[in-house]
């Protein structure tokens, strides 16, 4: 083959993505039909959770177009980090909107199933054998935080997706996945070059993110050759460029010329950005350097509490101009009044002032008005519940020096005005195992539909 044709529908299965788009890359004949469906991006909560952060209602409606394509043309469809994080639950919540499609297209199908959990015990062992370390500025993983964590996962390379494609699965639902690898594997499978392969399923897994302008819900299209890929947006509306392709090649990255992965690491010092004819874009000269020892990395997750929050606005100038003594002083008057609750955190975000950047914002200065999110985690709701209330009743009548009102401080967009959000997670395990067999850790199920 001297040519393997990828198109990538959406940013994030459930994202959505235009028909005609859609359609354009259809009938430019693509050999696979490859979609991210996750990312760590909206936090630990789903990933400890068990949830999903895309609708299941989105979700279908993308894979009731997909899985119709890709059955009509013999096609693979991949599906990476199914149900947003690629633990049991996701993928399990994935693979049920999938047989749900088959059953109402009247179609069959050979489904792979892989699945990216990580047995507790096993990583404790793998961890008294030293072959767990932290993975950027965080502490060494412990067996408290293993213990403590509701789901722990492992983000798989190739070769679990190229054994489901070996075993002739039609559909595959994968775990937590290297983002390039759903658009990769194939590719790889059938010879070409892993460094094109790899970069190049790196801009497709965002798709029309990387044209300009930019969307996360609309189409890309990848031709990958021996010695090149090329980069087309199926919506008139869009292009390819140097500049749209070259910064989504920097996208997530601490390095401009290194793309590390299960395996090996992407070597961009050589890599060259070509515009042709028609809003494409021709990538060339990326290598690929293998690693001496195979790692995956371990994404976990575990509770912490529960929160509560309310929201309201301030307006009131001398209030703005002594905001932070203000918010200090009522902190204060919570930690006075609950002196026998320890075990809590309050935070108040003021947008308007350094509610995006925090402590990092170089231009603190507030405008005209106020928004602030005032926080609480504690280790029941109940406990939450009571601290945001106190602070936000006395924030609302609190007394400060120029004050001329004796009417309320706040401005509260809803009633009631304290929202109890429920559970809190934090990210617990961000490592790197070490393995001897890249495909060992995931349990992979072929079953016909």
């Amino acid at each position: 083959m001297t040519e393997l044709r990828i198109l990538s529908p959406t940013a994030i299965l459930g994202y959505g993505f235009p028909l005609t788009s859609f359609q354009a890359g259809l009938e430019r004949d693509p050999h696979v039909i490859a979609v991210d469906a996750g990312s760590t991006d909206p936090g630990p909560y789903y990933l400890g959770a068990g949830k999903s952060f895309t609708g299941r209602a989105p979700v279908k409606r993308d894979l009731c177009y997909l899985i119709e394509a890709a059955l009509e043309r013999g096609i693979p469809l991949i599906v990476g980090t199914a149900g947003g994080s690629g633990a049991k639950p996701h993928v399990d919540w994935t693979v049920e909107i999938v047989r749900e499609v088959l059953r109402e297209i009247k179609a069959k199908a050979r489904l792979a199933v892989i699945y990216s959990d990580v047995d507790p015990e096993l990583l404790r062992e793998e961890l008294r054998r030293g072959r767990v370390q932290p993975l950027g500025p965080v502490a060494p993983l412990t067996e408290e935080e293993i213990a403590a964590s509701s789901h722990i996962v492992a983000q798989m390379g190739l070769e679990p997706i190229m054994e489901a494609l070996e075993a002739g699965a039609q559909i595959i639902v994968a775990g937590r996945a290297y983002d390039p690898t759903v658009f990769a594997a194939l590719p790889v499978m059938q010879g070409y070059d892993p460094a094109l392969a790899l970069h190049l399923g790196k801009i497709l897994e965002c798709a029309a993110i990387a044209a300009t302008p930019g969307s996360g819900s609309d189409c890309l299209f990848g031709y990958l050759r021996s010695d090149s890929f090329i980069l087309e947006a199926l919506n008139p509306q869009r292009k390819c460029t140097k500049l749209s392709v070259a910064a989504h090649t920097l996208y997530e990255k601490s390095d401009p010329y290194s793309l590390p992965g299960p395996g090996g690491t992407l070597d961009l010092r050589e890599t060259r950005f070509e515009e042709l004819p028609g809003g494409k874009v021709r990538v060339s000269g990326t290598r690929f350097i293998p690693t001496e020892k195979y790692f995956l990395k371990l994404e976990g997750a575990r509770r912490i509490g529960f929160r509560t929050i309310s929201i309201a606005g301030v307006r009131d100038p001398i209030m703005i101009s002594q905001i932070d003594e203000v918010i200090a002083a009522v902190k204060e008057r919570v930690a006075d009044n609950f002196r026998d609750l320890r075990d809590y955190q309050l935070h108040v975000h003021c947008y308007g002032k350094n509610g995006v950047m925090g402590a990092l914002e170089p231009q603190p200065q507030p405008g005209h008005e106020l928004g602030l999110v005032m926080e609480a985690v504690a280790p029941t709701q109940d406990v939450a519940d009571t601290i945001c209330s106190f602070f936000r009743s006395t924030l609302l009548h609190f007394g400060y020096p120029g004050r001329k009102s004796t009417a309320g401080n706040l401005a509260f967009p809803y009633s009631p005005s304290d929202i109890s959000t429920g559970p809190v997670y934090q990210f617990s395990v961000y490592h790197l195992l070490e393995v001897d067999d890249p495909k060992g850790l995931f349990a992979m199920e072929v079953r016909e539909e």
